[in-house]
């Protein structure tokens, strides 16, 4: 079997055994099913072996195909990443970038980005994609991701960005009928708009630290839930109460006027936004690339202090 049509073969297989789909591993390889099914098929033929055991409605992989995943997987993408090396060597990296970014961050924050990046390395095709919730970054075949607040699974290390801070915001006319508040127990008597996490579902319950590192409750009543800052934003412009929502997200419509701080000198810590990607010794080029070159963009922006609740805005 010639070397190419092994490694084609090989790549196949084993993303048809991730993710339990010759449909599914077409996608992600930019072929048809039928072109998947057949390298498996030949790889089999070769080995004399049958690795799947195939139905209408899964893919399963058999004894043998097992003990074949768990010996070939990881030097296989050892390989993969040896490859797309060389082209970095050369300063050339390149191929499909795959990125999955929160909507709104990434649309605020990281596609502003992208065409000074797409000038700097031609040979990158970018393939982002938006959505608030944590991705699987290895097993969706991601290169990296970007967020806050996820779980850390074996695998993925995280590159901080910026401070993930919550602040309080309202219109200024709700604060003009409610009168000013100097004291986080003065919530109390406010109509709240909170956040109900995307991943579990639940509306958490955050403490304040003021930038004394004094420490209160939250005692904000739920009048309101949303399922993310942006909206919350947009609620609260409305003057129906006061939003707990990430700084990243409330940044336009302070700068605008739209809403004001409520509390300036109290925030919710929520540890870092962060770069997400794959614990490896040996990077594919446009990961290293895009990774450099974010967290250089990051810091000639400034967007590390714009999202610090108490160095201000």
């Amino acid at each position: 079997m010639a070397v190419v049509e092994s490694f084609s073969s090989l790549e196949c297989f084993i993303r048809s055994a991730e993710v339990g789909s010759f449909a599914e591993a077409a996608r992600r390889l930019s072929l048809t099913p039928a072109a998947v099914g057949k390298n498996v098929a030949q790889l089999e033929a070769r080995l004399g072996v049958r690795l799947f055991l195939r139905s209408t409605r899964k893919l399963t992989l058999t004894e043998a195909g097992q003990r074949f995943l768990a010996e070939v997987s990881e030097s296989f993408r050892t390989i993969q990443y040896a490859v797309a090396n060389l082209a970095n060597c050369e300063g050339h990296p390149s191929g499909v970038l795959r990125v999955s970014m929160g909507t709104v961050f990434g649309r605020l924050y990281v596609l502003p980005l992208l065409g000074e990046f797409l000038a700097r390395f031609p040979a990158v095709t970018a393939d982002w994609h938006f959505d608030n919730r944590q991705v699987d970054l290895i097993g969706q075949g991601f290169d990296a991701a970007i967020g806050g607040g996820f779980e850390l699974p074996p695998g993925v290390v995280a590159r901080k960005l910026t401070p993930a801070h919550r602040v309080l915001v309202a219109s200024p006319g709700y604060l003009q009928q409610h009168g000013p508040l100097s004291r986080p127990e003065q919530l109390q008597a406010c109509a709240g708009i909170l956040i109900r996490s995307p991943q579990t579902g639940r509306v958490r319950s955050w403490p304040l630290t003021s930038r004394w590192q004094e420490q209160q409750p939250l005692q904000l009543p739920q009048r309101l839930t949303m399922s993310d800052s942006d909206a919350a934003c947009a609620v609260a412009e409305q003057g129906l109460g006061i939003a707990l929502v990430s700084l990243p997200f409330a940044l336009p419509y302070l700068n605008e006027g739209r809403l004001s701080r409520v509390l300036p000198d109290w925030y919710v810590d929520d540890g870092h936004i962060s770069l997400y990607y794959a614990e490896r010794k040996l990077l594919p080029g446009k990961t290293r690339a895009f990774i450099d070159f974010v967290v250089e963009q990051f810091a000639e922006r400034g967007l590390a202090g714009r999202f610090d609740a108490l160095r201000g805005h």
